[in-house]
């Protein structure tokens, strides 16, 4: 385990934070076997924990169209692009679990366009980068291939929100200095041990 600070702001105790707050980073680690720093360094400001993950759940964990790992795609590809590590180590990892492929995430997060995907896969990055990078120049040209890939427009929306959202989530990382914990480099690659 690193002995390299986590945030360059203070983190709470656990014993400290607000029942609600520590409830929940209790049932990650009950579930993870750790508690991913994310939790630790955002528990900082309490109110806006609560928003921050009450927006993640609603964009990563709703029913639709996108498969998780679609949606752990796109938050692996557009943090490359933002050059945000602890985002692209931590979803790196979900985004290998959920896709069943210990290739896939350091294919995405380097470039997608020579990544193991579908064209289908291709289309949603290419938007979802567009998002993160470049969103004023979002066009209605922008949303043709989108649809012959069959994506309707809800299923548009919920990439563009996962692309934004995660842009929030890449200047916050990079930000307080967010390091990920190490336990994340080696999900979804080994088998765990039994």
């Amino acid at each position: 385990m690193s002995a390299n600070p986590i945030s360059r702001f203070p983190i709470p105790n656990l014993e400290d934070m607000p029942e609600d707050i520590r409830t929940m980073l209790l049932a990650v680690q009950q579930k993870a076997g750790f508690i991913p720093n994310v939790f630790l360094v955002l528990a900082h400001r309490p109110a806006e924990f609560r928003a921050f993950f009450a927006y993640h759940d609603a964009l990563m964990e709703k029913e639709g169209n996108l498969t998780k790992a679609e949606r752990e795609m796109i938050v692996v590809a557009t943090s490359g692009a933002n050059g945000c590590q602890y985002c692209i180590v931590a979803h790196g990892a979900i985004l290998r679990i959920r896709a069943k492929n210990p290739l896939i995430a350091d294919q995405v997060a380097v470039n997608y366009r020579k990544a193991d995907i579908t064209p289908r896969q291709s289309a949603m990055l290419e938007f979802a980068l567009k998002v993160a990078l470049d969103s004023a120049r979002i066009a209605e040209d922008d949303f043709a291939p989108l649809r012959a890939q069959g994506f309707s427009d809800e299923d548009i929306w919920d990439i563009a929100a996962i692309a934004a959202f995660f842009a929030l989530s890449n200047r916050m990382a990079n930000f307080t200095s967010m390091r990920p914990n190490d336990e994340f480099y080696l999900m979804g690659r080994v088998a765990k041990p039994k």
